[in-house]
């Protein structure tokens, strides 16, 4: 049974795994019925349930809670007992052996720390056995036992046990994992499992339950940063309960808390548990309602942390993923992600080193654009808005999703990496506030004669964007107003000198080149920027910060969907030509992507439309909505 509150720390969660009919349900339930932690009457009901059935009577049973397995005799969902030796705690999770069942089986070891692999003698390593470990593997459960099981087939032979343990073994130090240790047994007599087998004189090692508490315990995820992702909200008694699990570290009432990704924080004043009195803290994994000194709007999805410790927010990450939809996972999709309780969309950017689960066999082919069934591969995803991840080894439950296709899910990943657009919170955001003038946006608004607004222009290079953004200046100042233009080439030899090319550095500038325009639009000026911009979530995330904290400024996009044809023959700074010849890195259009916005407020091809009538049709869009 679970353990009971204040239970000690020093418990440890195990998955069973292997190919189907190998043993692991009989295994499980004869621990469980030699070491007396079935509860009272249990052995004897199931025995008698069996004679009235008329079968014969299977360990198997006691962990097969579905109706459904023993009348198929194969278990096709998780099962998770407690139980207990003089050293430890233990969580046992049974998990399907079956192919068919392999999602559930990653479901049941996504949290294990360490894994029992049973292999049944007389078949040997199948290819299941293999799937299963390099799932392990790709899931970071590195403390692995090897038990072949049914040794009764194949007469108690040490040959057949030094065979197929020592095939298993090797598979596995392909992975780059040592297996603890391999041992025989029976699992349906007991041989080996609780107490040593006299069929086995020649094995002198470890049973089960010694291999089981040989195992480390994982390090105390309360000593790790607070990750306490918002399940649902709840609302009693004029209060705002947030409700959640804490998966990481520890919260107390008095903590600072921030909550990403809105960036929001307050104070801690309750910790309040269902049926039972408030207490001063709760840890890993306590399931708490929390209420806050200051009322926020925080959703579903919102992950708390500390100020000091926070987790990274981002709009790409690598993982490491392990496919089983019926469809290839491809580039250029977009799929749904569930990570702790966030759900987003992601598109697939990148395939790299893929591989097969069973045979280890690189796939072979430089430019790979999808993952088949029981692949495993090096992914790229890239999200519209940002999420908040930890690398799988440093938090594990902020660092491994799976993924929905159909409404089905088709796999499951660990990050590994958290990309060029990863951002971390400044633990000294706590101690700096806003400062706010006394002269009001409206009342610049009616000295100027019209609202602050910012106009992005973004586009190849070469597609008009600096042109096109003067002669905007031009006409607005004509008319007695305020307008002012940031330009690409002027930041670079300002604000942004100390940046580069790469996608991370552009996603910097183009954060910092918001903020700027936000400064200049609440001043009531109307902004006209001339970037390449060339990715999607930077410009998002522009759009973001100039609508962060209610800030009423229109922001309208212009695209120059001017073909690259046309750009790349006008080449008014000869960059092509350098990039064409490999003196410029990094160069949009030639060896760096640019990504056309879905919904921008302006299209125009520059290529078709001359200069006045581009500026024009930018003047008809932007007028009404800045005019007092």
């Amino acid at each position: 049974m679970p353990p009971a509150a204040g239970a000690a720390a020093d418990h440890l969660r195990l998955v069973v795994v292997g190919h189907v009919d190998h043993g692991k349900s009989t295994l499980i339930g004869r621990l469980l019925y030699d070491t007396g932690s079935l509860f009272d009457g249990k052995y004897e009901q199931l025995v008698a349930i069996a004679a009235r059935r008329g079968v014969p009577f299977e360990f198997a049973n006691v962990t097969d809670a579905l109706q459904a397995e023993r009348d198929q005799n194969v278990t096709i969902d998780t099962s998770q007992i407690w139980f207990r030796t003089p050293r430890r705690q233990y969580v046992l999770i049974d998990a399907p052996g079956h192919k068919e069942f392999v999602k559930n089986m990653v479901t049941g070891a996504a949290s294990a720390d360490a894994a029992l692999v049973l292999i049944d003698a007389h078949e040997g390593v199948q290819e299941q056995s293999r799937r299963h470990g390099y799932l392990l593997k790709l899931l970071g459960v590195d403390q692995i036992a090897i038990v072949v099981n049914k040794m009764d087939l194949v007469g108690y032979s040490a040959e057949v046990f030094e065979r197929v343990s020592g095939e298993y073994a090797a598979f596995l130090a392909g992975l780059g994992v040592t297996a603890r240790v391999a041992l025989p047994i029976c699992a349906r007599d007991g041989d080996n499992v609780a107490g040593r087998s006299s069929q086995m004189p020649w094995y002198t090692g470890m049973t089960v339950l010694e291999a089981l508490d040989g195992f480390t315990p994982p390090a105390p995820d309360a000593d790790k940063p607070l990750r306490l992702p918002v399940q649902d909200v709840y609302r009693f008694d004029h209060r705002r309960i947030l409700a959640g699990r804490v998966e990481s570290g520890t919260v107390r009432v008095g903590d600072t808390l921030l909550f990403l990704p809105s960036g929001k924080q307050a104070t801690v004043k309750t910790i309040e548990r269902w049926n039972a009195p408030p207490q001063f803290s709760a840890s890993v994994g306590d399931s708490i309602g929390i209420t806050l000194g200051t009322q926020l709007f925080v959703e579903r999805g919102e992950i708390a942390s500390s100020l000091q410790s926070a987790p990274t927010q981002t709009t790409e990450f690598t993982a490491h993923v392990f496919w089983l939809g019926r469809k290839p996972l491809t580039t250029g999709r977009r799929y749904k992600f569930k990570l702790a309780t966030q759900e987003f969309e992601g598109e697939i950017v990148r395939v790299a080193q893929v591989m097969d689960a069973a045979s280890l066999e690189q796939v072979d082919g430089r430019e790979l654009t999808m993952l088949a069934v029981d692949q495993v591969g090096e992914v790229t995803v890239r999200t519209r808005q940002p999420i908040v991840v930890d690398l799988h080894e440093r938090v594990p439950n902020l660092g491994r999703f799976v993924v929905v296709d159909d409404l089905e899910m088709c796999g499951g990943g660990t990050i590994v990496d958290t990309g060029a657009h990863a951002t971390l919170f400044a633990a000294t955001s706590a101690n700096i506030t806003r400062s706010v003038g006394q002269v009001t946006r409206e009342q610049r608004n009616i000295r100027n004669g019209h609202k602050g607004a910012v106009v992005w222009f973004t586009g190849l290079p070469g597609s008009g964007k600096s042109t096109l953004a003067t002669a905007l200046e031009q006409e607005i100042f004509n008319r007695g107003w305020q307008p002012t233009v940031l330009d690409g080439d002027n930041m670079r030899f300002g604000l942004s000198a100390d940046l580069g090319f790469s996608a991370k550095d552009r996603a910097e500038n183009i954060r910092r080149v918001a903020e700027v325009a936000r400064l200049f639009a609440e001043l009531g000026a109307i902004v006209i920027t001339a970037f390449i911009s060339p990715y999607r979530n930077d410009r998002l995330l522009a759009r973001e910060i100039l609508g962060r904290e209610g800030l009423d400024v229109p922001f309208v996009e212009a695209y120059l969907s001017t073909p690259l044809d046309v750009c790349e023959a006008r080449d008014p700074k000869r960059l092509y030509a350098k990039a064409r010849r490999g003196e410029i890195q990094d160069f949009t259009g030639v060896s760096s992507p640019f990504e056309p916005p879905e919904r921008a407020e302006i299209e125009l091809d520059t290529s078709q439309f001359d200069l006045e009538e581009s500026v024009g049709r930018v003047l008809e869009y932007l007028l009404p909505r800045v005019k007092m």
